[in-house]
């Protein structure tokens, strides 16, 4: 097999139900751009099948090269494992759960043809979604927008092509709170969004619930942006402001209304009050100061048991950043 154009990055996570339509979808695709491409499948930590399946699809099409992780390592991380070992002139990256559907493939590849270097795919529509994640999404896209250095595109994720270009660039950053929608707007380069209606899922249940969200917006804020810290300086700022002033309308009347400052209720709510401001402002500390200590212990980002390429290191480029 040649060196193919395009790469195909899809992240498995339990969804033995998903694969077969999935690579049939994708292979009726990319057979129509005439040119070589190839499909990565990043097994991380599946413990439905789906790494059996993965290694069928490998036997059966030598287009299919699996990345099988030692454990669970998280969805980022799989998708960063598989540019890793991409080798195409342009890398797409889509879940395999058919809620991007394969066909938008072809609208990102066309841009790329005209010169973009990363074309993401914007939801105009998401079907199958419960009014509350619906919300929660559009708040967090929102939010995120607006308070990070880094403007990522409003109703976006990680489906999207990427030149190889800037994934040479992505692939040199190798911190591992990550956020690689931000990481592709950090970069630069020629952008552009291409619409597409998002589906529901084919089959089985999301595995980006909630409380992955709130992780995902948390690395998004603390990865691109110092806005709670600069929240923290302005806070204590504006809470030394109201003491004097409290401070000194409790002297005036103490002077000229003979007011009574043992005020013991007054006092502990304020002592609450103050608490309550110290104990979130070293959460937020927390947060920075733990993201220092993962990537001071310099662990690798993934353990990969099988491979598709024994010759290739999966950490080196974890090696070289050393």
């Amino acid at each position: 097999m040649s060196e193919p154009v395009f790469t195909i990055i899809a992240p498995i996570f339990n969804e033995i139900e998903n694969l077969p339509l999935f690579y049939a979808r994708v292979s009726e695709v990319m057979n129509q751009t005439g040119e070589e491409w190839e499909l990565i499948l990043v097994d991380d930590g599946s413990s439905d099948g789906s790494t059996d399946s993965i290694r069928t699809l490998a036997s059966q099409d030598e287009r299919v090269r699996p990345v099988i992780f030692a454990r669970n390592f998280g969805h980022q991380i799989a998708v960063t494992a598989g540019m890793d070992y991409s080798r195409g002139q342009a890398v797409v990256i889509i879940d395999s759960d058919l809620q991007d559907p394969p066909e938008v493939i072809l609208a990102l590849i066309e841009k790329w043809r005209e010169g973009y270097q990363v074309v993401y795919a914007v939801r105009t529509e998401r079907e199958g979604e419960s009014w509350f994640k619906l919300t929660t999404a559009s708040l967090f896209y929102k939010l995120i927008y607006k308070i990070t250095d880094v403007k990522m595109p409003l109703n976006t994720g990680d489906f999207r092509l990427i030149d190889r270009q800037a994934l040479n660039i992505i692939n040199q950053m190798r911190e591992r709170n990550r956020i690689l929608r931000g990481m592709g707007a950090w970069v630069g380069f020629r952008q552009i969004g291409v619409e597409y209606k998002r589906a529901a899922r084919h089959a089985g249940q999301t595995h980006y619930p909630l409380k992955n969200m709130i992780r995902l917006a948390m690395n998004a804020v603390t990865g691109f942006s110092t806005f709670p810290l600069q929240m923290l300086t302005t806070s204590g700022i504006a809470l030394v402001a109201l003491s004097l002033l409290l401070l000194l309308i409790y002297l005036g009347l103490a002077i000229f209304n003979g007011f009574d400052l043992t005020y013991i209720l007054a006092t502990w709510l304020t002592v609450i009050f103050l608490a309550g401001v110290l104990l979130i402002g070293m959460g937020v500390l927390g947060e920075y100061i733990g993201r220092i200590y993962d990537e001071a212990k310099g662990r690798p980002l993934y353990i990969v048991a099988e491979g598709p390429d024994k010759s290739l290191d999966p950490t080196r480029l974890d090696r070289e950043k050393e």
